[in-house]
């Protein structure tokens, strides 16, 4: 792989990650559109499509909750499609290289968005003396961060080979690996809190208890969860706009009899 393409394929991460963060939920960040996109820059096209769908099928459950760090599908999705195409990997051997890069890819996530403290207190301070140019400009140094980070990770990673990652991955300590894996088990309770404390009142709070009875006593999986809670919101909006549209009907009875 020439420097070149590494750059680009660098590019590509940092573009990805910004994906949901500074451009809006284009779905760029995800390994159906990023594998595409790594076959077009090393000129395997068709490759870069079956990495793409195959990697997807695999991290299509990877979504982030509240304030939840899951594996990375950027970095596993761009760096396992190379090295598909450059070594001549399998399809099945190159998305089990994914899954490592991947979990790689989530520690760097962890620290940066750690590191992105820092930002938000001087957003914060910025915000309590009416800088908003003070305020946009921290919010551009998180994201800045990011682009730098998973750029480094990507680059890094296409230009050294799929050996020195698998090398550096396997000299993280059992020790460190297990405690990010307890932190990210703990993370998506505390992203679901968070939400919770922000949505959850009384008017919606039976909803909660029907969905865990759902999943948890009668083993409906999520996809029909969400076909029954498609349809009680539907429902309830046919019923809120019948009402609506009852009290309009009602009100114009009531003043075309006045008159």
């Amino acid at each position: 792989m020439s420097l070149f393409q590494a750059i680009l394929l660098g590019i590509l991460g940092g573009i990805g990650i910004w994906d949901s963060r500074v451009m809006g939920m284009c779905m760029i960040e995800r390994p159906l559109i990023l594998g595409p996109l790594v076959g077009l820059i090393l000129g395997d096209f068709q490759t870069g499509i079956i990495m793409g769908a195959a990697l997807e099928l695999v991290m299509m459950g990877i979504v982030g909750i509240g304030s939840a760090t899951p594996p990375d599908t950027v970095s596993g999705g761009i760096l396992a499609t190379a090295f598909a195409i450059t070594s001549g990997l399998d399809v099945s051997a190159a998305v089990a290289l994914a899954l490592p890069i991947a979990t790689l890819g989530q520690i760097v996530g962890t620290l940066v968005r750690t590191a992105n403290g820092y930002f938000i207190h001087r957003a914060d301070k910025a915000a309590e003396k009416g800088d908003y140019k003070g305020v946009d400009k921290a919010l551009w140094g998180g994201a800045i961060l990011f682009f730098a980070a998973y750029f480094t990770l990507v680059f890094t990673g296409a230009y050294l080979g799929s050996s020195v990652i698998g090398a550096f991955v396997a000299m993280i300590p059992g020790s460190v690996t297990a405690g990010f894996k307890v932190a990210s088990g703990m993370l998506p309770a505390l992203g679901i809190a968070i939400l919770m404390q922000l949505l959850l009142n009384k008017k919606n709070v039976a909803f909660l208890f029907i969905g865990w009875a759902l999943t948890s006593l009668l083993g409906v999986n999520t996809v029909g969860v969400a076909v029954i809670g498609t349809t009680i919101a539907y429902v309830i909006y046919q019923n809120m706009s019948n009402k609506t549209v009852v009290a309009e009907k009602v009100a114009s009875d009531d003043l075309g009899g006045e008159l």
